[in-house]
């Protein structure tokens, strides 16, 4: 068994594909128009299944903001520099929401950014991202 895919609900389709692949250098990998049933997907990641989890955007035509809840935590990507990562994302007009720095407890230096829609994603500086 591996993951294939997570899937988010997002209030505007290309928003989120632009925060995505912009901003956090993912690739558009494909997308499905469902117009009968009123919805559109992107399939955005670092690479495609099977050698790569992928994450689909969903929207939900007519939906533009969703409660995330209180289970939701984070997505979790590995950037080489977290720093260096958090300036462009910063100066593409995205939010860091904690500045780099190491945990709390440790060495590992980390951040967290969050989406347009809200969704908080973790940024974790390793040697080989």
């Amino acid at each position: 068994m591996r993951i294939l895919h997570t899937m988010l609900r997002v209030g505007d389709i290309q928003r989120a594909i632009d925060f995505y692949t912009r901003l956090l250098g993912m690739t558009l990998l494909r997308t499905t128009e469902r117009p009968e049933q009123k919805y559109s997907l992107a399939f955005v990641g670092y690479g495609s299944n099977p050698d790569h989890a992928e994450l689909e955007l969903t929207y939900n035509h007519g939906v533009d903001s969703y409660e995330i809840g209180t289970a939701y935590g984070h997505i979790a990507i590995a950037v080489p520099d977290v720093y260096a990562a958090c300036d462009k994302i910063r100066a593409g007009g995205g939010n860091i929401t904690r500045e780099p720095g190491a945990v709390k407890g440790g060495n590992t230096v980390i951040a967290f950014v969050t989406d347009p829609d809200g969704y908080k994603i973790e940024l974790i500086q390793r040697d080989a991202a």
